[in-house]
């Protein structure tokens, strides 16, 4: 039996992918049984006999529309032409066949796809004119006469790549209203199918079972690829609204649609896609031939859509600037898989109440190694290995979009916040962390925030306080201000925060960013264990840099004051003042980290006793403040005054 669409209720979906995939009764891969060179699978667009399923030939050096060999060809190409042009094309007719049997060479670089994306805007804009009457964009989307269409694993990917570039012009020029006329029918020729289905829910439905169903393999990665940025693309209507979007068409298919009951196999699924960490197959396992540079195709034109999603969800900052890396290595199913389980689980709740079932997800999935775990009655949960995917995230730190994926697993779901703080190597996941609050210089402001809310979560347990500062590192290559040939993590942690209170006091000036710095060293103080030489001696640094910042805004004041004595100009006074406030906030917070150092960890800390001992002349000013008095008065048990 040929392996049937999921969904169809006359085949077994889970049943043929593993026979057709190698699969064994546990659905994972059989190690022993090689993986086809050749698959079918079943795609909305194209009908074929039998027979012609059989004579379908692999892909061959034919390009986009069977006969285009360059972008630039692709306006004068006649298979699209006739495809959007004003005559409705037939569901058996031969030409979907032509159509789809292509092999695009794939653009290198962003400037490629930028030049594929624009030869498709024109095309696509005749198409929205003449398809409410032709119909055949709905042809090529979805199973013409309510039958499964067999094709050749190449061709299915041909057919969602051609869905995708129409779709993300569409959604850019039409409305979710006007989009779900283009997958009606309307004045079809006689004998041409003419059903009632929403058909745009048919497609979304059958993208999320694509997604669910095909296993990771070398030969289907490019159509899990385009079927999960197409439902990126599909997802991308929130862009060009200001509101948040929650009666959209799209957003009711997930939410209460057909796709629901799949909502925990198909977060799964993402997560597993991020673990993975799958690179692009080697050319000749891939669809598309593959350049030594940037992601191609597959990275290069999803990228528009994707980033600007993220863009949706840090605030309309920009993306963190790509590293060398990423670009030169792109792992674009793993990032695509990402971006939409986190535009899945930030959609907003439903009305009356609803919650957002892939958050639900998100946030309740628990360790396959547990077997502890008492069932609970959450819906859409799930099963994950979390030492697999802990190894991705402590991985994969240096983009944005993962950092974000560790904040919400760590704010949100308890199961995975609890595995990780009990952890023997934290190091491997703190170690990325701060090396983004490092490089602040390099990175968006929106990346620099997540990574320093995941260390104020971190150190809100008393546990993960204490055992930073038992594991020594050696040779931190990536810290240059410094040789630190041998320090504790938790040393390591102190020397980055206070670098980046100090670049924001002389770059951002964030009072927002100073304070959760702040609320991160005051949240380790009372469990500093032997703090390095260099990390007493810079938090004492920190609070002379404080103190003489202080000193300069109050003798700008003062003299500000003596200029409008007389005069009726007062307006500056207030400014100061509110400066004044914000740094003595800042001294006090500082003096406070101090204090409940020494009154819990005092044996424990000689060095930072030395550096207090050594720079005392620095607290003398505030021993008389009264906003520091009593904070004061502690240090001088420990610090004899001057003899």
């Amino acid at each position: 039996m040929s392996p049937g669409w999921p969904g169809n209720a006359s085949v077994s979906p889970r049943k043929s992918w593993r026979k057709c995939l190698g699969r064994g009764k546990s659905g994972h891969l059989c190690p022993c049984d090689p993986a086809p060179d050749k698959l079918k699978i079943i795609v909305p667009g194209v009908a074929l006999g039998d027979e012609a399923v059989r004579q379908i030939p692999g892909p061959s050096t034919q390009e986009m529309g069977a006969n285009t060999s360059q972008v630039s060809d692709l306006s004068e190409n006649q298979s699209l032409h006739t495809l959007i042009g004003t005559e409705s094309i037939s569901e058996n007719d031969p030409f979907w066949n032509q159509l789809i049997s292509f092999t695009f060479i794939s653009p290198t670089n962003s400037g490629d796809s930028k030049l594929l994306e624009e030869a498709v805007i024109p095309l696509a804009k005749i198409l929205i004119e003449n398809n409410p009457r032709t119909g055949n964009f709905g042809a090529l989307c979805v199973k013409p006469n309510k039958q499964l269409i067999q094709l050749f694993i190449w061709q299915a990917h041909n057919a969602l790549f051609m869905i995708r570039c129409l779709l993300k012009v569409f959604i850019r020029e039409m409305t979710e209203e006007e989009l779900h006329l283009q997958f009606s029918y309307q004045e079809r020729a006689p004998g041409t199918y003419a059903g009632s289905e929403d058909l745009l829910e048919e497609l979304m439905c059958n993208l999320v079972h694509l997604v669910v169903e095909v296993p990771l393999l070398d030969i289907t990665y490019s159509i899990l690829f385009e079927a999960v940025t197409t439902m990126l693309v599909l997802l991308s209507y929130q862009l060009f609204h200001k509101d948040i979007l929650r009666d959209g068409l799209i957003y009711q298919y997930l939410m209460k649609g057909r796709c629901l009951s799949l909502t925990s196999r198909l977060v799964k699924t993402l997560l597993y896609n991020f673990i993975r960490q799958e690179k692009c197959p080697p050319p000749a396992t891939h669809i598309f031939e593959q350049h030594s540079e940037g992601g191609g195709l597959f990275y290069g034109l999803a990228s528009g859509v994707a980033s600007g999603l993220w863009s949706v969800f840090t605030l309309g900052g920009a993306g963190s600037k790509p590293g060398l890396d990423q670009e030169q290595n792109p792992l674009p199913l793993s990032n695509q898989s990402l971006l939409l389980l986190l535009v899945l689980a930030n959609l907003t709740d439903g009305p009356n109440g609803c919650p957002n079932p892939y958050r639900q997800a998100v946030t309740c999935f628990k360790n396959t190694q547990d077997t502890s775990s008492i069932p609970t009655e959450q819906h859409h949960t799930f099963q994950i290995n979390f030492n697999s995917l802990y190894t991705a995230l402590c991985d994969q730190q240096r983009s944005d979009q993962a950092t974000l994926l560790l904040y919400t697993l760590l704010h949100q779901n308890t199961n995975m916040r609890t595995y990780m703080l009990s952890r023997t190597d934290m190091e491997n996941l703190v170690m990325p962390i701060l090396e983004i609050l490092y490089h602040v210089e390099d990175r968006n402001s929106h990346h620099v925030y997540m990574a320093l809310i995941i260390l104020l979560i971190l150190t809100e347990d008393d546990t993960f306080n204490r055992s930073i500062h038992e594991v020594v590192l050696k040779n931190i290559t990536w810290y240059s201000e410094r040789s630190l040939t041998e320090i504790s993590l938790g040393s390591l942690l102190i020397l980055v925060v206070i670098r980046t209170i100090q670049f924001n006091m002389t770059r951002t000036r964030d009072k927002y960013l100073h304070t959760n710095c702040l609320a991160a060293l005051a949240n380790m103080s009372a469990q500093f264990r032997c703090l390095h030489q260099y990390a007493a001696q810079r938090i004492i640094s920190l609070f002379a840099l404080l103190s003489k910042k202080h000193n300069k805004v109050l003798e700008q004041a003062t003299q500000s004051l003596r200029g409008t004595q007389g005069g009726d100009d007062s307006s500056v006074l207030p400014d100061y003042a509110q400066d004044l406030n914000v740094i003595e906030e800042v001294i006090r917070m500082m003096l406070e980290i101090i204090n409940s150092c020494l009154s819990n960890s005092l044996h424990h800390n000689p060095n930072l006793v030395y550096a207090l001992l050594y720079k005392r002349e620095l607290f003398e000013q505030f021993r008389t403040h009264p906003s520091f008095q009593d904070i004061m008065q502690n240090l001088d048990t420990v610090r004899p005054r001057d003899t």
